[in-house]
């Protein structure tokens, strides 16, 4: 009888130290910047986007032209410090034409990549074509 005190006097006292157990923290996906996601532009080809943000993690096999982008990080000390993030990206023609998800899109990204910039015409060449 006073083995089995022993035993579970020993096993109640090692479970009541697990919470000083190192764990490790477990990032998995692709990792994503706001000023990563701010670069990016509707126009933009497949190659283009994959230079700025990396390749996806997951290419719908039924759609080629959607990318996902997904980001977990689950923390071994607290459920508080978890992190998921999602964005998704979809191109047709191999141009970009959209984005969603978790970060915020720039006011640039719904300049076309490729448009032209009017620039302001000089009084000199103004008046040089008027003649």
């Amino acid at each position: 009888m006073l083995f089995r005190a022993v035993i579970i006097t020993i096993v109640l006292s090692i479970s009541s130290c697990s919470s000083w157990v190192y764990r490790i923290d477990i990032p998995q996906g692709n990792y994503l910047e706001q000023k990563n996601i701010d670069k990016i532009q509707i126009g933009m080809t497949k190659e283009q986007v994959k230079f700025i943000l990396g390749s996806p993690v997951i290419i719908d096999a039924f759609d080629k032209d959607t990318w996902n982008y997904v980001y977990s990080f689950k923390s071994g000390r607290s459920k508080d410090l978890n992190v998921e993030k999602r964005f998704i990206i979809k191109f047709k023609e191999n141009s970009l034409i959209s984005a969603d998800g978790d970060f915020e899109l720039s006011e640039s990204f719904y300049t076309p990549f490729n448009a032209p910039i009017n620039a302001p015409i000089n009084a000199t060449v103004k008046r040089a074509t008027q003649k």
